[in-house]
């Protein structure tokens, strides 16, 4: 099947509302009730060559969040029958239960979603004739060598992280929008200026008390970091889509990234504040250190965790509570580079990044009309 046209049978929509203009108010309750018959042969036809690859990049991306959630899930979740694999280490359990008492179950929870987007969505363009996505040529980054974790090969890597809190402050700001060309200063400079394991990398990282404590830490607010990707990625690609049905898909699934990043995004602000004795990574004491340069107490009080009204499409607009960004400009290529700086795929070979770097500019290439 040619995955790359829409079928001959999807009605013109010039013509369909040029008949119903034209037939008069009687004929137009007719129209009207024909929309379920549309939608129903929407829906068994092919896709257009800029859904495929929207939903394929979408794909990718929930394959490499199932990857690094695994992770997460076997050291510090609830490995089971719907989550199977690795054994949990208590001292890292311990630690992320500091930020709250169901970390265990959160990150099982996300870690079954996350499975269910890639698994959905491919057989969603398999059911189109379409091409799925399938990265296990690409599982080759080591494992942690702490008991309890599986000795398989990986997609993504959670010890050299290089993590992005800019989000936090983000989320608070009243006046800035990273679509109308602001930056945001990170809530904790120390995870921007270096490399740190977020799972226990070995044996030995599970017997200082704060050490494991500052690996939880960095867990803590890179989930927050990978969760508020997707929920911006969502609803940037959506502006790009054709098919209504395609749409609902997105607009079905990119909600609950954003339920996954508010969860953890209220958690994170529960990190313990100290210093890591091994490599000098500080948390602060969001709530009473100084707060980072360029930002006030409010930027990183940790009970915020709803967005604050912002700027949005134009400063003369009033001010309004938004996911932020949404610009569609090339979202999906953003989207992959913002990983590749987190140090997700430290180890990986270019084939990987050239793989991933298509996939996104044929996703940034997808274009709505009609």
């Amino acid at each position: 099947m040619d995955t790359d046209s829409v079928a001959s049978s999807r009605p013109n929509r010039r013509t369909f509302l040029k008949a119903g203009l034209a037939a008069g108010a009687s004929v137009a309750g007719t129209a009207f009730v024909g929309l379920p018959a549309l939608a129903e042969r929407e829906a068994s036809s092919s896709i257009t060559k800029g859904d495929a690859a929207i939903l394929r990049f979408l794909s990718a991306m929930e394959i490499i969040e199932t990857d690094l959630w695994q992770q997460y899930n076997e050291l510090g979740g609830i490995p089971d029958a719907e989550v199977p694999g690795g054994t949990p280490a208590s001292a890292y359990v311990n630690a992320l239960t500091q930020l709250d008492g169901d970390m265990p179950q959160y990150i099982h929870d996300n870690t079954e979603d996350e499975h269910s987007h890639f698994d959905f969505i491919n057989a969603y363009l398999m059911s189109k004739g379409a091409k799925s996505v399938n990265l296990d040529n690409f599982r080759r980054l080591s494992s942690s060598q702490a008991p309890g974790a599986q000795q398989i090969k990986r997609l993504t890597n959670l010890m050299e992280l290089t993590v992005d809190t800019s989000y936090w402050t983000r989320y608070r700001s009243r006046d800035g929008n990273p679509d109308l060309g602001d930056s945001f200063p990170p809530a904790i400079p120390d995870l921007a200026k270096g490399t740190f394991p977020a799972i226990p990398r070995n044996a030995a990282d599970l017997t200082s008390d704060f050490h494991i404590q500052a690996i939880a830490n960095t867990a803590g607010f890179h989930f927050g970091f990978i969760e508020q990707g997707g929920s911006s990625l969502y609803p940037q690609l959506a502006q790009r889509v054709r098919s209504v049905e395609v749409l609902r898909i997105l607009l079905s699934i990119g909600p609950t990234e954003t339920m996954h990043f508010q969860v953890w995004h209220d958690k994170a602000g529960n990190a313990k504040p100290g210093t890591d004795p091994t490599n000098g990574l500080t948390f602060p004491d969001l709530n009473n250190d100084p707060p980072p340069v360029h930002t006030v107490r409010e930027d990183v009080q940790t009970n915020l965790i709803m967005p604050e009204p912002t700027a949005f499409l134009k400063r003369t607009f009033p001010k309004v509570s938004i996911i932020r960004p949404t610009n569609t400009t090339n979202a999906a290529r953003d989207a992959f580079d913002g990983l590749k700086a987190d140090g997700l795929f430290i180890g990986q070979h270019d084939d990987f990044f050239e793989f991933m770097d298509e996939l996104a500019r044929q996703a940034d290439a997808a274009r709505r009309g009609f």
